[in-house]
Order: C-alpha cells, then structure tokens, then sequence
C-alpha cells in the first residue's frame, strides 16, 4: 500500500479544540451542537477556520487554517470561538473545555448522527459509548516524508511532557479520579488508539496500514488514532495527546511547544544526526505517570533509564528550545509554558476549586466556563 504524503511548508501549524457546550445554569452538558451547525458551517465556510461536529451532540470542534505562525493559528481559533459565541449566547449555550467534563454521565448523551459514528459505537460498544473525552490536535508541517517517522519516535519522548502540562481531567462522571488526565487511560482503550507503533521508516509505516486494512482494523490512515500520528492527507506530525485545554492563551502555549520540538529536531535531522528513541515501554510508563501525576511526576528521559522530575526537566528543554521559539516568532507563545509551571495546569486549578468548595463540581464546571471565556485567573496559593 502506498501513502501519499502531501507536500507541506516546514514548521507550518494547525490547530483543533474540542470545546463542550453546557447549561448555564446546572453546568450539565447539552447535546445541541445539531441546531448550531448548518448556520455554524455555513458561516465559516469562506473562512479560514472551520466549526464542525464531533462523536457527541455536546460537542463543537473549531479548526485553524494553516498558519506560518502559531499567532496565525491560534488568531483563527479565536475567530472560530467568536462565531460560535454568536450563536451560542443567544441559545443560552455556554462553553468549557477540558479533558473531561466533571460530571456528566455518558448514558445521557447523544452520538451524532453520522455513518461513521454509528459505526464507532457499534463496534466498540461501553467503551466508545464512554468516550466522553475532549482534546486538542496540533499539525506541524513537514517537508520531507523520511523525517515523518524518525521525527514521530523522538518526538514520543515529550509527550508526557505535554500531557502532564494540558492534563484537565481529574474528574469522571462526578468522581474524584486521583488522576491528573483521566482522559488519557479511557481514549487508549478504543483500538488503533494510544501510543504510536515503533515504525522507523515510510515504508514500515505503509506496511502497519496495509495490514489494518487487509485485516479489516481500518478503511483508512484517518482512523489511527495515536497520540502522535503522521497526517498524510495534510503532510504533517499531529500531536494528539493533549487534554482540551481549558483556554486559549495555554492552547497557544501547548500549539508553540509543538512547532518549536518539531522544529528542533528537524534541524538535528539535517545536520545528519540520528534521533534517539526510547524503549516503547518507557514510553508506556512515562504516559501512565504524567497521567497520574501530571505536573508531579517523574519521567524516564534516555535510553538508559535516567529519571527527571517532568517540572525540572521542562524548565531544561524551554531554556534550549528558546532560540527556536524566537526563530520562528512564537516567543511570546513558547513562554506561556512557564506560566502553567508557575500558576499550575488546569487539573491543579480544578482540584483547587473542588477543595475550596467543599468538592462542589458545579461550581469546578462554573470555574471552567469562566476560564474559558476569560481565560485562567486563579493563581493556586
């Protein structure tokens, strides 16, 4: 089987935000993305963002056009956000994002109504009926298809990384879970999902899709979904490990980490080094602990076992990434990951309301919608 990669403007960035819609006043989640989208679809369909459907009726996804910059990206999202505001706040709709949602029960929902979808859930059953999960996607284009897959193995190296930093789930279904992204164990349950296969070239990648497809696992490339995957059809990396992020400004924070990783180890690429790899099963216990600890745990950062508290080793990589971040003129961006080390990632911010108010999730839903209207202004003391 032979994949095309689509040719695509090195560094470029895309993103998607999965974003909820709630009642007002309970804070439950509403399943009336299906009223909104024709005049949604309709409205943006000159733009260069898009606002479509998601698996479930509670559901939105807004998506940037490509942009040179992460400014340009995330200036797109934002555009998007607005036009759905307009037809949201005269619905008496309001919006959250996080990786889950702190009470919502997944038999109340609705699975939208889509071929593809009902075919999802047929196969899956309680676990994709369980797939009450938010995320974000970051594309980084990529100019040359050799550097897909050594860039996606080394790149696995950071995920947890990012997830410990966008990590916004540790509440499901009105329980207190213990983990900082719940949202990460639940999605790798569904098949084709979780971490990325060990492939070392294009062709090995060729022959992992020709097998699913022959076996009847898949129709296509666009239904793996691992954490990160090579997107052909747009000749990008796209990360998808992150939980919803609860608000633009750490959107373009996770957005400009992406592009300046991906970027910093292209430049290795061509100055002719080999990227290192971890044993797939550091990669296995290194999502497991940043899903459990986010910000507090350890990782295994080499091959040799060499362990790092995530913080401390993230201070590291922003001191040698900031030269990239200033390259391709997302500074401003890039530094916002020190803003979520120093007023905490939207898990700790969530627990912190829950523990100030006798753990009311209500008012953790109310903190959500705030923060995404207004962006984070609870600084944890």
């Amino acid at each position: 089987m032979t994949i095309a990669f689509a040719d695509s403007a090195r560094s470029t960035v895309g993103v998607e935000w999965e974003v909820m819609l709630a009642d007002p006043n309970t804070g439950d989640l509403v399943g009336r993305a299906p009223e909104l989208l024709d005049a949604l679809e309709a409205a943006t369909a000159t733009s260069r963002h898009t606002v479509t459907g998601e698996l479930l009726t509670n559901t939105v996804e807004v998506t940037s056009g490509v942009g040179a910059t992460v400014a340009e990206a995330i200036g797109d999202i934002s555009a998007a956000i607005r036009e759905v505001r307009a037809a949201t706040d005269p619905a008496g709709i309001e919006l959250l994002s996080a990786g889950s949602h702190p009470f919502a029960q997944w038999y109340d929902q609705r699975v939208t109504d889509k071929t593809r979808y009902h075919s999802l859930i047929e196969r899956t059953q309680w676990w994709g009926r369980n797939m009450m999960i938010w995320g974000i996607h970051v594309h980084v284009g990529v100019e040359d298809r050799d550097k897909v897959l050594p860039l996606v193995g080394a790149l696995s190296a950071y995920l947890p990384h990012m997830q410990a930093l966008a990590a916004s789930s540790p509440f499901w279904a009105g329980e207190r879970t213990g983990y900082a992204s719940n949202r990460a164990l639940v999605f790798q349950q569904l098949p084709t999902a979780g971490l990325p296969w060990p492939l070392r070239t294009w062709a090995e990648y060729e022959g992992y899709l020709d097998d699913m497809v022959r076996t009847g696992v898949m129709s296509d490339a666009t239904e793996v979904r691992w954490d990160i995957r090579p997107a052909p059809r747009w000749g990008t990396i796209e990360v998808r490990a992150c939980d919803g992020m609860s608000t633009l400004r750490e959107l373009a924070a996770i957005a400009a980490l992406t592009q300046v990783l991906v970027e910093h180890l292209s430049r290795r690429l061509d100055d002719g080094e080999t990227l290192p790899v971890l044993q797939p099963w550091y990669h296995r216990e290194n999502k497991w602990r940043t899903a459990r600890y986010g910000l507090d745990a350890t990782v295994i950062v080499d091959a040799s076992g060499a362990q790092r508290p995530v913080r401390e080793h993230l201070v590291e990589l922003l001191e040698t990434l900031a030269p990239v971040a200033v390259d391709l003129r997302c500074g401003a961006e890039f530094a916002r990951v020190g803003s979520i080390l120093d007023t905490g990632a939207s898990y700790q911010r969530q627990l912190a309301v829950a523990d100030r108010t006798g753990g009311d999730l209500r008012k953790v839903v109310q903190h959500l919608i705030d923060e995404f209207r207004i962006g984070p202004h609870h600084h944890l003391s």
